[in-house]
């Protein structure tokens, strides 16, 4: 017989796992994980050494000191700038003003000659309106080189019918 007496006795239930079995189907965080060490090894490449480049420049180098110009000399336009980096870019990255200026001056050069041939050209339009003594419609700019292959073809046509 048992220890136990019988009204005491119980049914022991094994409980692992704390409930129904289940696999929850989550999303992939591979791309997530792949983006952060892609962005931190290119921090790394370029944020790190290029903060202690700027450092060592600020450090030893410093900002440039004012001093009188001999009389002869003429400062080059990256050397007005105070502080090295600056002076770096200004020189081999970014254009001058003068560069800046006439690249400016050649726009409106271009521009203007669009507005010319335009005003022009309306003005071809309302004399052939006005007279009409055009077999065309409209103006239609021409190039030589076609108006003489036409030219040729017709004084070849008209040798060869003897006329």
């Amino acid at each position: 017989m048992s220890p136990f007496p019988r009204h005491c006795m119980a049914i022991i239930q094994r409980e692992m796992g704390g409930g129904p079995r289940k696999m929850i189907i989550t999303p992939s965080r591979w791309q997530w994980h792949k983006f952060k060490d892609l962005l931190h090894f290119y921090i790394m490449l370029g944020v790190i050494p290029l903060g202690i480049m700027t450092f060592a420049i600020n450090i030893f180098i410093g900002p440039a000191q004012l001093a009188p110009i001999p009389e002869d000399y003429v400062p080059k336009p990256w050397e007005y700038y105070a502080h090295p980096i600056s002076r770096f870019l200004a020189k081999y990255l970014y254009t001058s003003h003068q560069q800046d200026y006439e690249k400016y001056l050649h726009f409106m050069y271009e521009e203007n000659e669009i507005k010319q041939m335009k005003l022009i050209e309306k003005k071809v339009h309302k004399v052939m309106a006005e007279r009409g003594d055009s077999q065309a419609y409209y103006y239609r700019p021409i190039l030589t080189k076609y108006q003489r292959m036409v030219r040729e073809n017709y004084e070849q046509l008209q040798n060869s019918r003897g006329t």
